[in-house]
This record gives C-alpha cells, sequence and structure tokens, in this order.
C-alpha cells in the first residue's frame, strides 16, 4: 500500500505544525513584556539550577520598614554577565530592573515570569 503524495504533506503537517505554534509563541512570549519596573532590597540567593535547561534564578527580600517581615521577589536572569553582577551584589541592597513576561512555555527559560536584564547596587 503506497501512501498518497497528498497524505504525506498531511501527515508532515500534522507533525510539524504543533512545533512551529509553539516556536512561534515561545518567541512572542519573550519577545514582548507584559510590565517592566524595579524592584529594591536585600540579595538574598543566587543560583544556577535545572536538569537540563540551566537557568540562573534568584530572590530578593524586600523590606519596607525596619522589623517587619520582607516580601520575597523571585526572579530570573537569562543572561550570564547580568546573572554575575547580580551574584557579586550578594547580602547588598539592591535595585533589579526586571520585564515581566507572562505565558513563557516551558521553564527551560526560566523558573518564574520575571526576568531581570539589569541591577544597580544601593548605598542605602
Amino acid at each position: 500500500m503506497e501512501i498518497s503524495k497528498k497524505a504525506k504533506i498531511g501527515i508532515a503537517g500534522v507533525l510539524v505544525l504543533p512545533i512551529v505554534i509553539f516556536v512561534v509563541y515561545s518567541w512572542i512570549t519573550l519577545s514582548y513584556s507584559f510590565s517592566e519596573g524595579d524592584r529594591a532590597g536585600y540579595l538574598q540567593k543566587m543560583s544556577k539550577r535545572g536538569w537540563l535547561c540551566k537557568t540562573w534564578e534568584g530572590e530578593l527580600a524586600m523590606v519596607t520598614m525596619p522589623g517587619a517581615i520582607p516580601e520575597k521577589f523571585v526572579f530570573t536572569v537569562r543572561n550570564d554577565e547580568v546573572a554575575k553582577k547580580i551574584s557579586d551584589a550578594a547580602g547588598k541592597r539592591v535595585v533589579l530592573k526586571y520585564a515581566q513576561h507572562k505565558g513563557v512555555p516551558s521553564s527551560c527559560f526560566g523558573d518564574t515570569e520575571y526576568f531581570v536584564n539589569d541591577v544597580v547596587v544601593t548605598n542605602n
């Protein structure tokens, strides 16, 4: 039994179309940010983790006033140079500049939707 040319094209389309949709959707979610902003606090943790897809993940303690329980801001860093700058600032008060990307389809791009793209160490 021989498969017709139309059937082969149909089978290829069924196999390739989901991959193309995934790639396009991933590109859109990573290219356009939902929001951008700054978060200030003390850098608590920075680590590179993951089984196959290694990503930089961090945690910032945001203290509103002395003695208050800090709120945690968890974030992802995709750039190794920025990750090194952040790691060098461990324990210091910093301002993180981030972009929020909602709907990123895989944790291979990061565990959070907050992607930090710069850090400023403050003296406060």
